[in-house]
């Protein structure tokens, strides 16, 4: 409701067993629990009650009340490893793949589509995220821009962190200019 239905929800599994550890999770079946939740989660977001029995989880009568107003939220993924891309290509609405345009995201947005379509679903219909970081270099960004749009990227994050900012308002300008080279506004 705060976003009027804009919201995307990013998901990961992580890479450090510690953290499951102090959840008192298994490690090993993090790729089996998200699938199984994430499938949870968007009957939570479209349907009024949901009773569910999993290999992870269980719920009998549960819902949520006011019901999103994007039913069901789009979950985007964030991947590094080839059964990431598949598991990408099988359920999410998008990705963020962890890498540059080139050689690398070439083949792994290979491994996306081909699991999208062996899925049934069509690959063109799953997102991609790409991700620069903010140089002050307006031009440098015009142009990691268009490579991420060459290589099929539907979203562009800018990120402002380490670039050497030192208040709110300097991020604020910096993604203000990002956003007129971009051509998201005019100047």
């Amino acid at each position: 409701m705060l976003t009027g239905g804009r919201f995307r929800l990013g998901v990961g599994l992580g890479w450090n067993q510690v953290e499951y550890e102090a959840l008192g999770q298994d490690f090993t079946t993090r790729g089996r629990r998200i699938e199984e939740q994430v499938g949870l989660m968007r009957r939570l977001w479209s349907e009024q009650s949901v009773t569910f029995e999993g290999a992870f989880d269980r719920m009998t009568g549960a819902g949520l009340a006011p019901l999103p107003v994007s039913r069901p939220i789009p979950v985007w993924f964030g991947a590094q490893s080839p059964p990431a891309y598949r598991r990408a290509g099988r359920l999410a609405d998008g990705w963020f793949p962890q890498m540059s345009p080139g050689p690398k995201l070439d083949e792994a947005r290979a491994i996306v589509e081909e699991a999208a379509s062996q899925a049934g679903r069509d690959p063109s219909g799953i997102g991609m995220e790409g991700r620069v970081s903010w140089t002050g270099d307006a031009d440098e960004l015009g142009v990691l821009a268009g490579r991420w749009r060459e290589a099929g990227a539907t979203h562009l994050a800018v990120n402002t962190m380490k670039a050497g900012l030192r208040s709110v308002d300097e991020h604020i300008g910096a993604l203000a200019t990002a956003s007129v080279t971009l051509g998201l506004r005019e100047s």
